[in-house]
């Protein structure tokens, strides 16, 4: 074990900030159910974009990350668009104003505004969204709770604390135990203070990350001068062709046994199917986790999209800063690390931690796993808080107890808020592996809902019975899909899941009435969607010759682009600029210039336009 009492003394300030901060926060965010689950909405735009990107700063992504780069050198940058990460731009672009507009609290609330309030399935499709919210995010904490676990494992090894703990823990147990450790502070604060507690803790986590990654930027650029790292050709390319065309034989025999497993080699083809999903998954807008609880708490549609584009340039750079110096260091130092799991096989996840215990400084330590654990308590917390809304909001307000006062309804948040830690736990006894739960969760469950909430933005006839047994066909067929498919292979099925989802969103939406007239004039004028509306249009123009149609489909998808290319460049930049490769970071650094112009133009200066 090798944190010093420096290192120690850093990490218990910042779990002791966390308490503090839960009961600063307690009396203002009991004052009324908005304060708890949004801040009141008066939070600014930069403030939320910052704990927004917080929560994407997660531990277990960032070692999942640090293990793409070790692997996949640049060309890792594709990966994440598993997610995809650039849904960020196409909120950013129009997508967070479309739901800011709605002014609801959840996303089961905002359905209502597209469906209304009661007629043939709105209360189905209310419930099957409230279904996968909770799903999506016990998913998320049960990823998250794994992957804090076998972080924690490698800088406090059992052997060295067993003897003084009153039961026996199996190895593959261990990083459970500590799990749990460190979701019970997760959970404290969250629970006590909601949204503004939420908020204040990402900032000072993320401030605490920005001093980490600068510091070991300028260490991984120092150990690597004079050096050259032993990385197969095409390491430093992000370019590739139907191939991924890195061959690990001669360096690290079993990266290629990684690569195999992973399921990348043929990676034109991984890089299709990504892209593909990728596009319909961004014109679904966000799904009912922590990124749509923050939109929801701007105090505007143009702040929405403020907020949204702010998340990537204040999350990638610094994320990426961490990720390619931990991969330096990793890369220079490989057989100086102990590597293996319980099991006595290699995990390239436990990188990162490795790096970190071994080769960094008396001072940073403390710093990088105070930042660390504020990545994982962030990313839970927010994910908690979510949950929480869903249940409270959503079930025990709508059909359980509706005139229910202030003090029952932040009582039960707090219940709420401890069911939902307890059940994120005990699935996280369930994972095996990081890797397999994330692409679990982006490439089976989100595939089943991608259909129907790319529908409910842009085609007038798809009413509430449509939305259900699109939600419940895409859901039920990633079930069976999981069970039956290796997770490394459940991109490549997407286009029949998504088939499934799309036929049952038509279908039911043919087998019912259309949502009301007037629910789709008040929806269609108040979000001003583009898309097939003609009918609808028509009509609020019969009302009112005066409204202002949207069409701006071009312009948001060419802004899509622009910030896409953008968001490439905020990513690789600081990777080109830690490694020392001069003239890419210039290509970069230009690039990124003449994008952010063109956006200034075509984006920031009609934020109020469309």
């Amino acid at each position: 074990m090798k944190l010093s009492f420096f290192d120690i003394a850093i990490i218990l300030l910042y779990l002791s900030s966390t308490i503090f901060i839960g009961i600063w926060y307690r009396k203002k965010a009991s004052q009324n159910k908005d304060s708890y689950m949004l801040g009141g909405k008066s939070l600014p735009w930069y403030k939320l974009g910052l704990s927004d990107a917080s929560d994407m700063f997660d531990i277990s992504g960032t070692m999942w990350m640090v293990s793409l780069c070790f692997v996949y050198g640049m060309k890792s940058i594709w990966i994440p668009w598993l997610w995809p990460v650039f849904n960020q731009v196409f909120l950013m672009m129009y997508l967070s104003r479309w739901l800011r507009r709605s002014n609801a609290t959840t996303g089961a609330e905002w359905l209502q505004t597209r469906f209304g309030k009661s007629g043939p399935g709105v209360s189905a499709s209310h419930q099957v969204v409230i279904v996968f919210a909770l799903l999506s995010c016990l998913g998320f904490m049960a990823y998250g709770f794994i992957g804090l676990g076998k972080f924690i494992e490698i800088f406090v090894p059992w052997d060295n604390i067993k003897e003084y703990i009153p039961f026996h823990v199996a190895p593959q147990y261990v990083p459970h135990v500590y799990g749990v450790i460190f979701t019970l502070f997760a959970m404290f604060y969250s629970i006590l203070g909601g949204m503004h507690s939420i908020v204040t803790g990402d900032m000072i986590k993320y401030g605490i990350m920005t001093v980490a990654c600068i510091w070991i930027g300028f260490i991984a650029a120092g150990q690597l001068s004079g050096h050259h790292l032993n990385v197969p050709g095409g390491w430093y390319s992000p370019f590739f062709g139907s191939r991924l065309g890195l061959d690990w034989s001669n360096i690290i025999k079993e990266v290629n046994a990684k690569i195999q497993s992973d399921g990348y080699s043929l990676f034109g083809l991984f890089f299709m199917m990504m892209t593909f999903k990728g596009f319909f998954a961004a014109l679904a807008g966000p799904a009912p986790n922590y990124d749509m609880q923050k939109i929801l708490s701007t105090r505007s549609p143009e702040e929405a999209s403020k907020m949204s584009g702010f998340v990537n340039i204040i999350l990638l750079p610094i994320r990426y800063t961490l990720i390619v110096s931990l991969t330096i260091l990793g890369l220079l130092y490989y057989h100086q690390m102990n590597l293996k799991d319980a099991t006595g096989s290699i995990d390239f996840e436990r990188i990162l931690p490795a790096v970190i215990n071994n080769f960094l400084p008396v001072g940073l330590v403390g710093l990088l796993l105070a930042g660390l654990l504020g990545a994982f308590m962030s990313t839970f917390s927010g994910t908690m808080n979510a949950a929480q809304a869903y249940i409270v909001n959503d079930i025990y307000i709508k059909y359980v107890n509706p005139n229910a006062s202030t003090k029952k309804i932040i009582y039960m948040n707090y219940m709420v808020g401890i069911v939902v830690v307890a059940t994120g736990v005990m699935l996280g006894f369930f994972v095996k592996n990081i890797n397999g739960t994330l692409q679990w969760i982006v490439s089976a469950l989100y595939g089943g809902y991608i259909a129907a909430n790319v529908l409910k933005w842009h085609w007038w006839r798809f009413n509430a019975t449509g939305f259900f047994w699109g939600m419940v066909a895409g859901i039920v067929a990633a079930m069976v899909f999981s069970l039956l498919i290796d997770n490394a292979n459940l991109l490549y099925w997407f286009p029949l899941l998504f088939a499934f989802s799309l036929g049952g969103s038509v279908l039911g939406s043919y087998a019912s009435a259309p949502t009301e007239l007037p629910v789709l004039k008040s929806f269609y004028s108040n979000v001003r969607p583009w898309g097939f509306w003609g009918p609808i249009k028509q009509a609020v123009l019969a009302d009112d010759p005066a409204f202002r149609v949207n069409k701006n489909f071009r312009l948001n998808m060419f802004n899509v682009v622009i910030g896409t290319i953008a968001q490439c460049c905020l990513t690789i930049l600081p990777m080109y600029l830690v490694l020392g490769q001069k003239l890419p970071l210039l290509y970069t650094i230009g690039i990124l210039a003449l994008m952010v112009i063109i956006l200034k133009k075509t984006w920031w200066n009609k934020l109020k336009d469309y």
